[in-house]
């Protein structure tokens, strides 16, 4: 269910119209006629007829509710979708996480469902993986922040002026919450390793680096978890341009869980 932005007047869908590359170029042209767009729940609907083409059960995992409306329109179109659609059962998650976090929640389930789980057993999985993954971006600047509702906007004003650069991760509730401050990019890596560190111990690690218009950082973080961790995976990704648009370009951040065991 692609996220919707609006720019110049036009409606895109995120990963279907545009790649978040060429989303983050739209932005920077012009930030102020950058907007972003709820999916409704029609659209989601259609994505669960599609999908009951293909299975009885569906688990619908969705962008944590406090960072988007989302988790309610599914849950609207849930309803729709049980008078519409009789004899499919519809579970619907709010994963409490976002980007490659909520990727790796909705991997999880994947995985079990491949091998036969049911839709209890799938839930389930997709649960146990958001008590476990762990989540932490560095912003390259705070002067956007506040199109997230976190802060007002004259203390992203002030921030910025002050050339202070926040680490922001997934509180328990799906909220973004600061963990610390950096004054470069350099000191802002070290903190998110320092805070991997902790998650992971010596086990080891599946990870993805996210960013919003910034490969070269991206790369250089990938490299350190890479030096730093034992990986099981490791991949570089992408962040929706709609997270570029709260948080702005330059952010880099990574998403992370240790193996059990």
């Amino acid at each position: 269910m692609p996220l919707n932005f609006y720019h110049g007047g036009s409606l895109y869908r995120d990963w279907v119209d545009v790649t978040p590359s060429e989303a983050y170029e739209m932005f920077l042209q012009d930030p102020e006629s950058f907007k972003t767009s709820a999916v409704s729940p029609g659209e989601i609907l259609e994505a669960l007829r599609t999908a009951s083409q293909r299975a009885r059960d569906i688990l619908c995992i969705t962008l944590s509710s406090g960072l988007s409306g989302t988790y309610d329109s599914a849950l609207d179109a849930c309803e729709l979708a049980r008078k519409e659609l009789p004899g499919i059962r519809i579970e619907v998650l709010n994963s409490l996480a976002c980007a490659a976090a909520e990727g790796f929640i909705v991997l999880a389930a994947a995985r079990k469902a491949r091998d036969g789980g049911n839709l209890a057993e799938v839930t389930e999985a997709a649960r146990d993986m958001m008590s476990r993954v762990g989540f932490v971006v560095f912003l390259d600047t705070i002067r956007h922040v506040y199109r997230s509702g976190r802060i007002p906007k004259i203390a992203s004003q002030v921030g910025s002026a002050l050339n202070v650069k926040p680490l922001l991760t997934m509180g328990p509730s799906g909220f973004l919450r600061f963990v610390g401050l950096a004054r470069s990019r350099n000191t802002g890596m070290q903190r998110m390793m320092k805070m991997m560190r902790r998650g992971m111990g010596k086990r080891r690690a599946h990870a993805a680096v996210m960013h919003a218009y910034a490969p070269e950082a991206a790369e250089e973080l990938r490299q350190r978890v890479a030096s730093e961790f034992c990986c099981a995976e490791l991949w570089i990704t992408e962040f929706s341009p709609l997270m570029g648009y709260a948080c702005g370009t330059g952010t880099v951040g990574v998403a992370y869980y240790a193996e059990e065991g």
